[in-house]
Parts: structure tokens; sequence; C-alpha cells
């Protein structure tokens, strides 16, 4: 019985390949790489996907480095100025 139940729910959680079509499509947008090609050039989905996690590992250290070069801006000015308030509410 409860193996049926497993095959039941796996099923009904996997998506159609219309939905993947379409969020492989709304992927293709947020790729600056991708998104400037024309609109017939044909992309893989493997290769969204693939440009989706270079994107995001690029997003990842561009956050890194805005917030390690805030620490510094931080250690600069004086601890108690306007400008050391907003440094510390935008590292938070």
């Amino acid at each position: 019985m409860s193996n049926r139940r497993s095959r039941q729910s796996s099923s009904a959680s996997r998506i159609s390949d219309d939905q993947m079509i379409d969020l492989v499509s709304k992927l293709r947008q947020f790729l600056p790489e991708i998104h400037e090609r024309r609109r017939s050039d044909k992309v893989s989905a493997s290769k969204v996907l693939q440009e989706t996690c270079n994107y995001i590992r690029k997003l990842h250290r561009e956050v890194d480095n805005l917030s390690d070069r805030l620490s510094q801006l931080l250690d600069s000015v004086d601890e108690d100025s306007p400008e050391a308030v907003v440094i510390r509410s935008l590292l938070m």
C-alpha cells in the first residue's frame, strides 16, 4: 500500500513538459547572456540551467565583494557618524 502511495505522490508532484518549457523560458529572461540573443536562437534547457547556475554564482561573488567593501568602508569612518549608521544598515 505504501509503495502505491509513493508512486501516486511522485507522479502528482512531477511537472508537465509544458510547465518545464514555461519555467525555462522564464529563467531565460533573467539571464543577461542568453536574454540578449535573438528569440529565434534555440538554447537548450540544460544550457539555460547551466547559465542560471553560473549567474547565481556570479551574483554571490558580487554580494561577497560588496560586503567586504562595505566592511572596509565602515572601518574607515567614525563609529558614531551618520555614514557608519547607513553602512551598518546595509550590512544587516
